[in-house]
Parts: C-alpha cells; structure tokens; sequence
C-alpha cells in the first residue's frame, strides 16, 4: 500500500484577512506582486541567486506583518535580497505600497506559509532571518501551534550560512522563555547575549513598527540574537 501522505504542519498564524483591501492597495496584487512574487515552493527548491544574481546577501523576514519593516531594511540594504512571508492579506497589500512607493527592487514576497518556503530552500543560502512579534497564541492549548517548534529552529539553522544570525522577537515574556529554550537546544545556533540589556535592548538596526507601537503583549519587547556557528 501506498504511504498515507503526510498532514501539514498546524497553522502558526491566526486570521488571513480582515477589512477589505483598499483599491489602490489591490490593484498592485495584479500589476506589482507578479514581478516580486517568490516562486512557488510546492514546484522544487528555490535558489535566492537566481532571484537577484548580483545580491550580496539574502535576509529573510518571516510574518512580515504591514511590511515596514521589510521596506526600510530593503531601502537600508538595497544589495541585500530580502524575502518576506506573510499569510495575513491585507499586510501584503500593505507591503505592496510601501515596495511601490519606495521604488525598491530588491524585495520578493510569498503571500502564505514561511515554512514551505524554508523547507525549499538550500543549505547555507541565508545571511539573516528575522522573525518579528510572531503570533503567541498565548493561551497554553494553542502554545503547539507557536511557529518556533525544535523541527522548524533545526531548518532555519540549516539554511543559515555560518556566521548568518537570526533574530526572534516577542512581546510575550513566555514566548520569549520557550523560544529561548528551543533556539538553546538547536545544534548550530549560539545565543549572542552576554547581559540582560542584551536582550532587553533594541538592536541598532531595529525597525520600530505600527505593530510593536501598540504593545499588545505582557512584556516590553525582548531581542533574542543568534548567530550559526
């Protein structure tokens, strides 16, 4: 008999849409996010030079939220090729503007899961990967459906290039202490702080948004910093 297929990972993020797109904000869907549009990893692996052949480095953004963040780092580091994942619509859309109005090149997006596309990824291939306010589900039944599991922290190590970092940041000191223990516990990853200020402290290249403006968790935002090895 032939194996049962395997079921897909639980959904790490919660609602995918919300208000209806602006028209403007929509209408980039059809004119915009074609030539930025990351190909599909479901169709085989994906190679980052083949995206920007002249990229000097390739960060990746995991929940993107509205996109500003991705925009000001992609305008920061216009050699740098930046992928964003983002399942929420309306933050595409949102994305989509601040990538039009900002004239920026060197952004590709993938409107769905970030797991796929990591999966479909070669080893070594990222500089940096930056996941920002991921959803906490922060009640304790929903805590298996948190985007930082040992299997997905094992991934984004592989795909890092020795020396690559990654950066986790939360607003809920509970996320911060599992993904801290996970991240820990994952061969290749070396957490970089030294002192509380290292983790209570924004980087300085750190991107301050609508989102974390809000402070919606039960923490001030903690900075996890890691680098392969």
């Amino acid at each position: 008999m032939p194996d049962a297929p395997a079921h897909p990972p639980l959904r790490s993020f919660g609602r995918i849409k919300s208000r209806a797109v602006k028209p403007r904000q929509a209408a980039l869907f059809d004119t915009l996010l074609p030539s930025i549009r990351l190909p599909d990893p479901a169709a085989g692996p994906i190679d980052p030079a083949a995206l920007m052949p002249d990229a000097k480095e390739v960060w990746l953004e995991i929940g993107f939220g509205g996109g500003e963040h991705l925009a000001a780092q992609a305008a920061r580091n216009p050699r740098a090729l930046m992928i964003g994942c983002e399942p929420f619509i309306n933050g595409v859309a949102s994305a989509l503007r601040h990538v039009e109005e900002g004239g920026l090149t060197n952004v590709r997006l993938h409107a769905d899961d970030a797991r796929a596309v990591v999966a479909a990824l070669p080893d070594a291939s990222l500089d940096r990967v930056m996941i920002l306010f991921p959803d906490p589900w922060h009640k304790a039944r929903h805590n298996k459906r948190r985007l930082i599991q040992p299997d997905f922290a094992a991934e984004l190590a592989r795909v890092l290039k020795p020396g690559g970092r990654l950066r986790f940041v939360t607003d809920w000191k509970d996320y911060a202490d599992q993904a801290l223990e996970r991240l820990l516990k994952t061969p290749g990853l070396t957490w970089l702080a030294e002192a509380a200020d290292d983790w209570r402290t924004a980087p300085a290249d750190h991107v301050v948004t609508r989102y974390e403006e809000k402070k919606l968790g039960d923490s001030p935002p903690i900075f996890l910093e890691f680098r392969r090895d």
